[in-house]
């Protein structure tokens, strides 16, 4: 049962946010931005494994994963200069988080 409130909790969050961002694309972003997603992942966590260690392991990897995780935005950023289309930046952006996964997981190991 609360596997399905976890799945029903992070469509509705998901749909919303993408409805949203063709109406009000600023707000949209913004609430996607928030920690709303981190702090329901850490209560269902919690809740679920009773583990105050893993959920603390787990709350610094999420701190220390969402400014690498921006790593993903610089090629749009950049798009003027590379004069590039969505999918190349796409892609750039995705090779950029997996570069971020290792720097992420080397983090987390000197913690």
């Amino acid at each position: 049962m609360l596997f399905l409130l976890k799945i029903v909790m992070a469509g509705l969050i998901i749909a919303l946010a993408s409805w949203l961002s063709g109406k009000k694309p600023e707000l949209a972003g913004f609430i996607i931005a928030l920690p709303l997603t981190s702090i329901i992942v850490l209560a269902f966590s919690y809740a679920e494994h009773k583990n105050i260690e893993t959920s603390i392991t787990f709350a610094k990897s999420i701190a220390i994963g969402v400014p690498i995780s921006y790593l993903f935005f610089i090629p749009f950023f950049l798009n003027k200069q590379l004069n590039l289309n969505f999918w190349v930046i796409y892609l750039i952006g995705f090779l950029l988080i997996v570069a971020g996964f290792f720097i992420h997981k080397l983090i987390m190991n000197l913690l």
